[in-house]
């Protein structure tokens, strides 16, 4: 796969004055730091595809992570090139064989930032084509869990710098592999499968952890991975916990100081039966 990139990498956050109020007093003018958002489109043999909108970093794992989830590859060995613009906001990628592209499921589609829309049936179209049930048989310890939580955190700079981003890695049952942020917590998991997929990491017996709440899009998209073990510092919804149970996802959250919640398919935690 060829690589093109013509422009120079864009920050990933920012400094802006403010004014903060405290116990009731202004206090002085000073600077905060904010993350950055980008819009990219993607181009698949140049036909437009999706606006992605996201933090302005690893964007070509974004984009082979994204085109892998959505079932429009199925091999990294597919791709031919992958060129950048950061100047233009694109992504132009190419093909060294027909791709299962439909304009009618993904023509002018558009990828928010902030998961805001509801679902009105149990997947979209595409969701039910590209994830499916889980078989990874990967095992982990309460201990393991709470130490890649821990590590996590300390990997999340630009998360404690800004507030503003959503963090995922990628690990086994000892260690952190990977992480990625990003304004988009879909974004952030597709970074991590589409760096996988670059680097050929096998994702057999990998955990998954999240900076945020689990939410269907979450699930969904660690589905279409393949890691059959997700651990979140937050709440999931009630949609999220009905899909990882009929996915085979084993999902793991609140995970804060000595406790965690085990929702689905607890035979993945080791001891997790009394």
């Amino acid at each position: 796969m060829e690589r093109q990139a013509n422009s120079l990498s864009l920050p990933v956050k920012a400094e802006r004055t403010i004014i903060r109020y405290r116990a009731g007093e202004f206090i002085e003018t000073q600077n905060d730091v904010v993350a950055t958002e980008y819009a990219l489109t993607i181009y698949v043999n140049d036909h437009e595809m999706a606006t992605i909108v996201c933090s302005p970093e690893y964007m070509e794992d974004l984009v082979v992570g994204f085109l892998a989830s959505e079932g429009v590859i199925r091999s990294i060995d597919q791709i031919q090139d992958i060129q950048l613009s950061t100047f233009r906001g694109t992504a132009r990628v190419r093909t060294s064989t027909a791709v299962n592209f439909n304009q009618e499921f993904y023509n002018k589609r558009y990828i928010a930032s902030c998961c805001g829309k509801s679902r009105q049936s149990f997947y979209f179209y595409n969701d039910a084509h590209t994830a499916k049930k889980v078989e990874d048989l990967a095992v982990i310890f309460p201990d393991s869990i709470f130490r890649l939580i821990d590590e996590m955190e300390k990997s999340a700079d630009v998360f404690h710098e800004t507030g503003g981003v959503h963090v995922a890695c990628l690990a086994d049952a000892e260690r952190l592999l990977l992480a990625r942020a990003d304004i988009g917590r879909h974004n952030a998991l597709d970074k991590l499968f589409g760096n996988a997929l670059k680097n050929h990491i096998s994702l057999k017996g990998k955990v998954i952890t999240f900076s945020g709440r689990l939410s269907s899009e979450v699930v969904l998209k660690v589905a279409k991975i393949g890691v059959g073990i997700v651990l979140a510092k937050s709440a999931p919804t009630a949609l999220a916990l009905d899909i990882a149970d009929e996915l085979n996802i084993t999902a793991v959250g609140f995970v804060r100081g000595d406790s965690f919640n085990i929702y689905t398919h607890p035979e993945r935690v080791s001891s997790s039966f009394v």
